[in-house]
């Protein structure tokens, strides 16, 4: 019946297995079973055992006191906002909170999945050493692929920091979520290597070029599913805590009203704060590689220029696009299959951009996370009495 809900909603999982074959901790509960192809191309219709409630013969009279929820975290895209759940996680970590099973989806992915692959802390010096100059170091750029970002160098640096590990050898039950191209199936990676899952999780559109794996062509998670929940939910998760970077109520869209079209008025301000900046400098050396009459095209915009004459440039129209879509997507996904528990960090003000300004952003993370522990602690609490 699953196997059927799952082929009826468009997903697909390269490799959620059993976890007696994989070598993962039995004492949780079971992996489901496999959902379509294994990355290893196997097929696997086998359903888990459930196992009976661990009771004591020697006491029937009395309840074994009930065990502690399998705690999963669902980590949401958001480009550089996603440095906010490095703070999360710490906190979490802080407080003995540790989960067994995280579901990333983009930025969350990759955050997640050095968390699993114990790199959190090499991450988070990565991300506080960024500068404009070094994050636009690191654009591989081409005019001859499925985006203007080859994505090699920091595929590089992905592969330094976790050479060679395995998803399924990691401590911790872990998904990436992708998008297959063409289909726009959702694709959950839950074996092979941890470096090409998280950079087929964050293939942004027009942005990375699309990744192959297995015969088909990944790309960003977080169109189909930018907090992943019901991912979470499905490796074993009992209380799943969200990670909503796009939820801070400033940030929401809305219905506005009329426009008077006859009325000239100041545009509103940025809201992105300086990532405008780093979207003008991410263009710039493409632009200089470009003959002269394609640079003056729709590349000049991003690049220089009054806003108010040429209109907003060419990253800032397909990072704003991918983030209202993703919104959108993550309220409908969210309404049907709501997390236990919502952190959202207040980021209105950071642009989707701003890598470069991590240390803040990974405050702003902090601060959520400890808003929301008296509520972690309750619902917890709850699931023991």
């Amino acid at each position: 019946m699953l196997d059927q809900i799952f082929r009826l909603a468009g997903i697909i999982d390269l490799g959620v297995t059993d976890a007696d074959k994989t070598g993962t901790d039995n004492t949780g509960p079971e992996r489901a079973g496999s959902r379509g192809e294994t990355v290893n191309g196997e097929e696997s219709g086998e359903r888990p055992e459930q196992e009976m409630p661990n009771i004591s013969l020697h006491d029937a009279g009395k309840r074994a006191a009930p065990a502690a929820p399998q705690l999963g975290l669902a980590l949401g895209g958001g480009a550089a906002r996603g440095w906010a759940h490095i703070g999360v996680i710490k906190v979490l970590a802080r407080e003995g909170l540790r989960p067994a099973v995280i579901a990333g989806t983009s930025i969350g992915a990759v955050v997640g999945g050095c968390y699993a692959a114990g790199r959190l802390s090499e991450l988070e010096a990565f991300a506080r050493s960024l500068t404009k100059r070094r994050i636009v170091s690191l654009m591989d750029f081409h005019l001859n692929g499925s985006g203007l970002l080859g994505g090699d160098r920091l595929q590089k640096l992905l592969h330094e920091h976790l050479g060679p590990t395995q998803i399924e050898d990691l401590p911790i039950r872990f998904a990436a979520v992708a998008t297959e191209l063409g289909s726009g199936h959702e694709v959950w990676l839950t074996r092979g290597p941890l470096a090409e899952a998280l950079r087929a999780s964050y293939a942004l559109p027009g942005v990375f070029d699309a990744i192959r794996v297995r015969g088909r062509w990944l790309m960003d998670g977080a169109l189909v599913n930018p907090i992943p929940v019901t991912t979470a939910r499905v490796l074993g998760a009992e209380a799943v805590i969200a990670v909503n970077l796009n939820g801070d109520p400033r940030a929401r869209a809305a219905i506005m009203p009329a426009i008077d079209l006859d009325t000239e008025d100041d545009p509103p301000a940025d809201a992105s704060g300086s990532g405008d900046s780093l979207r003008r400098s991410f263009f710039a050396p493409l632009q200089n590689a470009l003959p002269a009459t394609l640079a003056a095209g729709p590349f000049s915009a991003s690049v220089s220029g009054p806003r108010r004459e040429r209109g907003p440039g060419l990253a800032t129209v397909l990072m704003d696009a991918f983030n209202i879509t993703q919104d959108r997507i993550a309220r409908s996904r969210l309404a049907g299959d709501p997390p236990d528990i919502t952190i959202s960090p207040r980021l209105a003000r950071v642009g989707l951009f701003d890598f470069d300004n991590a240390a803040e952003i990974i405050e702003l993370g902090v601060r959520a996370t400890e808003r929301a522990l008296p509520d972690i602690e309750e619902y917890l609490t709850g699931r023991l009495t």
